[in-house]
Formats: C-alpha cells, structure tokens, sequence
C-alpha cells in the first residue's frame, strides 16, 4: 500500500513537472513579440520529449525564451513607429499651403464685381493725375502769359498802342483789348461815353466768365472723384467680404487662413478707392487756389483794358471840343 502511494506520488510529481514545462514555453510566446514566430515550435518540441526528465532538465527552455524577451520592444516600437510615420505623413499631406497675399493675387482671386470697382478705380486714378498734369501745365502757361502781356501794356496810353504791343499772340487780354475797339467803333458818333463803357463792361464780363469757364474745365472730374471713390471702393469691399462670409458657411469653418484671403481682397478695393479719393481731393483744392489766383489776373487785364478804353474815349472828346473852338474862332 505505501509502495503504490509512494509511485502514485511520484507520477503526480512527474505530471506536474511536465505540465509546468509545456505551459513555461507557452507563457513566454504571449510575452515574445510576434516578430519570432517560428522559435516557438521549437522550443516546445524538446519540453515534450523532456517531460519525464529532470526539473532541471524542464526549466532549461525557458532560459532562450527569457534571453529573447528584449527584443521584443524593438520589435514593438517599430511597427508602433510605421503608423505614427504614416500619421505625420498624412497630416503633412492635408496642411493647406499659405496663399500669397500680394495685391497682384488677391486682384486675380477676387470676384468679378470686386474686379470691376477695382479697374474702376484704378482709371479714375490715372484720370486724376491726367488732370492734374495737363492743368499745371495749362495754368503755368496762361498765367506766365497773362503777366507778360500786363507788363507790356503798363505804358500803352490808347488801345491801338496796347494791341501793337502784344502784337498776335493770343491772351485773355488781348480779347479785352479787341473787344473794347470794337464796342467804341461800334459806338462810333454816340456822344454818351457812360453808355459806351457799360457796354464795354458788359463784354468784359462775358469774357470773364467764358475764361473761368475754360480754366476750370476738368476740375468738376477732379470732385466727382474725391467725392464718389471712396464710397464705390466701400461697396466693392462690402461685396467681397459678403462672398467670404457665404464661403465661410459653405465651408464651415473659421480658420483665419480660410477667411483672411477674401477679407483681404474685399479691403483692396477701399485702399484703392482712398488712393484714387485723396490725391484728387488734394488736386482740386490746390487748383482752386490758383485759379482764383489766375481770375484775379483776368480782372487787371479787364480793368487795364477799360482804363484804356476811358483815355481813347476822353481823347476823342477834348479833340472835338478843341476842334468846334478852332472852327468857332475861325467863324469869328
């Protein structure tokens, strides 16, 4: 009896020790990384042919297995990297590229109407220092002119002498001129001198008034722009920003580098409508200046030209007073 309970525990122990044996390989396959498939089989072939062996014997497998286990991460960490790699990739790959926000592109990417009040704007701009070129030029001149022909007839005592003095070249003093001789040959036989200056006067101030007329010309433009550019750049820049704002919505998102581009291009059109505003606000209030200053000239050349109407016609009437006494002295 004790000999078959002492062989019934020893096949207990020697069960044991095999099935600890067949499980050590296993436990150490789930901690091995499955970089190495192919070692397993190997390592548990021996564990079953060396069952009934020595505990020593058994526990010898597992000591390859347990050397192998730190390579395990490295094989781990790199199928851990490949995803993260393809991850950063495809973040790279979905990162929208900056636009460039120069005024040349946000013209090209801007909305047909926005476009348009652009191009607008930018003719009347060139319009504006057209003006402003072509009526220096005409100022300077006609002003240069007018002061030339004032100082020519300061010493002219009739209206005949102060025509040869000018001579042919064309200046608003020389139509007062012209027209004073012909209101006085016009006047020819009439003994009322005060009718006779009326009338001169009269053509003088039609004269004024078509010379301030010409001189003016083109400076109605110059307002119309200073007044209206600022309000059309206002409307481009209020229908761009209404087509980022509906791009906004249909995009559904409030990126800054989604929305910026079209706020940028809707403020384009109001810095171009400042840029053609204020040089011809400037234009117009210097060339008002001037031009009262080149009236003011007019109105001496008018005033020179009927003082010397005055003298001719005083003239005329002390020859005729001497003339009628030289006949009655003679009738004597």
């Amino acid at each position: 009896m004790n000999m078959s309970l002492s062989r019934a525990t020893t096949l207990a122990v020697i069960s044991a020790l095999a099935m600890l044996s067949l499980a050590a390989p296993s436990w150490a396959q789930q901690n091995v990384a499955p970089a190495a498939p192919s070692a397993s089989p190997v390592q548990q072939a021996p564990a079953v042919s060396q069952a009934p062996a020595a505990p020593v014997q058994a526990t010898q497998p597992a000591q390859p297995t347990a050397a192998a286990a730190p390579v395990a991460p490295t094989a781990s960490s790199d199928a851990t990297a490949a995803p993260a790699g393809r991850e950063g990739t495809s973040l790279k790959a979905t990162t929208v590229a900056p636009r460039e926000l120069s005024p040349w592109s946000m013209y090209k990417d801007a909305d047909v109407v926005v476009k348009a009040v652009m191009i607008g704007l930018a003719f009347a701009s060139l319009v504006t220092w057209t003006v402003f070129i072509a009526k220096m030029f005409e100022l300077t001149v006609v002003q240069r002119k007018l002061r030339r022909a004032l100082a020519k007839i300061a010493d002219a005592r009739s209206l005949a002498e102060a025509q040869f003095a000018l001579g042919a070249k064309g200046s608003v003093l020389s139509a007062f001129l012209a027209a004073a001789m012909r209101e006085a040959r016009l006047s020819a036989g009439i003994s009322s001198d005060a009718g006779i200056k009326e009338r001169a006067a009269s053509s003088f101030s039609e004269i004024v008034r078509a010379e301030a007329r010409r001189i003016r010309l083109g400076m109605g433009l110059l307002a119309t722009i200073g007044a209206t550019s600022p309000f059309v750049g206002l409307f481009g820049t209020v229908w761009g920003i209404m087509n980022s704002f509906i791009g906004i919505s249909k995009s559904q998102t409030t990126n800054l580098a989604v929305v910026a581009p079209g706020i940028a291009e809707a403020l384009l059109a109001t810095a171009i409508g400042l840029v053609a505003a204020i040089p011809a606000v400037i234009i117009y209030n210097h060339f008002s200046r001037v031009t009262k200053g080149y009236m003011e000239l007019v109105s001496r050349a008018s005033g020179a030209a009927g003082r010397l109407l005055s003298r001719d016609l005083d003239r005329t009437h002390i020859s005729s007073h001497g003339s009628s006494h030289s006949r009655a002295a003679a009738a004597e």
